[in-house]
């Protein structure tokens, strides 16, 4: 066996923290990870690799997924570093926390598993695609790979990631299939002692929600996470939730600085008074805490339902401030405008008419990062 040598696209300002993704078995980094990694730039240094003969990975054969962890630890040089990976990727990230513990500072390990699948399913697999291609894998991989309905809503991450598979090459994918056979650390999970976020789609059936609850219990610090929306793919289905998750942005109040600024939110806490502190609590908990981390809707969606029932009571103080939140949550003006034209029709002239004068000068201002 040996170490193959891998490939990787960078994303952000390389002083910030590493953080590396790693990629599903058929799938290139930039396909996959390509949304997400754009809005984890801004925390981190992305360094997402390619597995042998995918995206911009040489052909290789003859590799186990430690070899793959061993040749990931060679990109990321001699720096620590935060990871995340999907299916195959996941399970490279298993390998790096027991080889390398002092390396990784906390994993995020997505629809995976200590052992995937069965070892004959994967040589069979693998022999397959000797014989036929990866073109022969699309109509599979699309059944596996989205939750019900998603092929549908978005055609173009779709057909990107299928592109991905076609362009695989063969011997490569016939090569990792068998690295998968050959991978089973169930007995090795109590060894891991760094922070592991197990990340489950509910729809996923390659790894199941039990596939992840698996590792989540059995690290010493783990904890699972399902999503309802999601199968194989989560970071392409929803980058925005799986974005959130990897910067560990899952309290309140990280939640309501992401959205509202830290100036906004440092002033309501500055005005804070024995009277109001409870009702605050209240409103980073629940609202922040539990709505808006919800994984079922992306954040810019809840901006868009917000502007609208704020447009609809009429809370005109709120409705300027979630204009702005909207902006950094990646509505566009002209998005705004449509809801304020929608909001004309169905909560009046006269509220959107206030709407459009309170928003106008609003979205001429610079925005806030």
């Amino acid at each position: 066996m040996s170490e193959p040598e891998l490939s990787a696209i960078r994303f952000g300002d390389p002083e910030l923290p590493l953080l590396v993704l790693g990629p599903s078995l058929g799938t290139s980094a930039l396909a996959l990870w390509g949304p997400c990694a754009e809005q984890l730039a801004s925390r981190f240094h992305v360094l997402a690799w390619d597995l042998p003969g995918h995206g911009r990975s040489a052909p290789a054969t003859g590799f186990t997924v430690e070899n793959l962890a061993d040749a990931v630890l060679e990109l990321a040089g001699d720096r620590e570093f935060a990871y995340a990976g999907d299916s195959i990727g996941g399970a490279v990230g298993l390998a790096l926390l027991l080889r390398a513990p002092d390396r990784i500072t906390r994993a995020t390990l997505l629809c995976t598993g200590a052992r995937i699948g069965e070892p004959g399913a994967w040589r069979e697999r693998a022999e397959h695609v000797r014989a036929h291609g990866t073109a022969s894998m699309v109509e599979g991989s699309l059944a596996r790979w989205f939750a019900p309905g998603f092929a549908a809503r978005h055609p173009f991450i779709t057909e990107n990631l299928l592109d991905s598979l076609r362009g695989t090459d063969s011997a490569s994918y016939a090569a990792t299939c068998e690295a998968l056979a050959g991978f089973d650390v169930r007995d090795r999970l109590a060894e891991i002692r760094t922070p592991v976020l197990a990340v489950a789609g509910a729809h996923d059936v390659p790894t199941p929600v039990a596939s992840l609850a698996e590792i989540a219990d059995a690290v010493a610090d783990g904890e699972l996470v399902t999503l309802p929306d999601a199968a194989h793919l989560i970071p392409a289905e929803a980058p925005a939730a799986t974005a959130a998750l990897i910067r560990g942005e899952r309290d309140g109040m990280s939640v309501r600085r992401a959205v509202l600024g830290d100036r906004h939110v440092d002033r309501s806490i500055a005005a804070t008074t024995e009277f109001t502190a409870e009702f605050q609590d209240l409103i980073t908990r629940y609202a922040w805490g539990e709505i808006w981390t919800r994984p079922g809707l992306e954040r810019r969606d809840r901006s868009l339902i917000t502007l609208t029932a704020m447009i609809a009571l009429g809370h005109h103080e709120e409705f300027a401030m979630h204009v702005r939140a909207a902006r950094r949550n990646g509505v566009t003006i002209a998005e705004i405008k449509e809801v304020l034209l929608q909001s004309a029709i169905y909560c009046g002239v006269p509220a959107a008419n206030t709407a459009f004068r309170l928003a106008a000068p609003i979205l001429t201002e610079p925005e806030e990062h």
